[in-house]
């Protein structure tokens, strides 16, 4: 086992894990990749379902301290979600022949695309226009 560091990139604040060296990190990012399963620190992200980490920035099982050229008090961590994408295979392991087209083929990485976000839009309520000033002679 070693400690690994991986940095919030919200606010710095440095969480440690101790795992082993084998693992394979891609990123760490500020939200979720499409199709990645995440895990708690303090669930089994040595396992092989696991495609990565869910850290609560100062809130979880990781051991957390300050950024390194902080002079803060208190508790690190801003509490927002941040994620350590592990590398991922087609099918679990390296491809030793990768195709120079770019296409996807057994044992190549896969990229990683952050989750789509999705809205709720107003049903039947459309705005008839921009609102304009009130007062005399601006009447509707």
């Amino acid at each position: 086992m070693v400690a690994v560091s991986y940095y919030c990139p919200r606010c710095g604040a440095v969480a440690e894990l101790d795992r082993d060296p084998y693992l394979a990190d891609k990123s760490v990012t500020p939200f979720p990749l499409e199709g990645w399963t995440y895990v708690s620190p303090g669930d089994d992200y040595e396992s092989d379902a696991a495609d990565g980490v869910k850290f609560v920035c100062g809130r979880d099982d990781a051991d957390w301290s300050h950024p390194p050229d902080s002079d803060e008090d208190g508790e690190p961590g801003c509490g927002e979600p941040f994620y350590l994408n592990f590398v991922r295979y087609e099918d679990g392991e390296a491809s030793k022949t990768p195709q120079a087209d770019g296409e996807a083929v057994d044992g190549e990485e896969v990229s990683g695309q952050p989750e789509s976000e999705y809205v709720q839009l107003a049903e039947g309520g459309a705005p008839s226009g921009p609102r304009g000033p009130d007062g005399p002679g601006f009447s509707r």
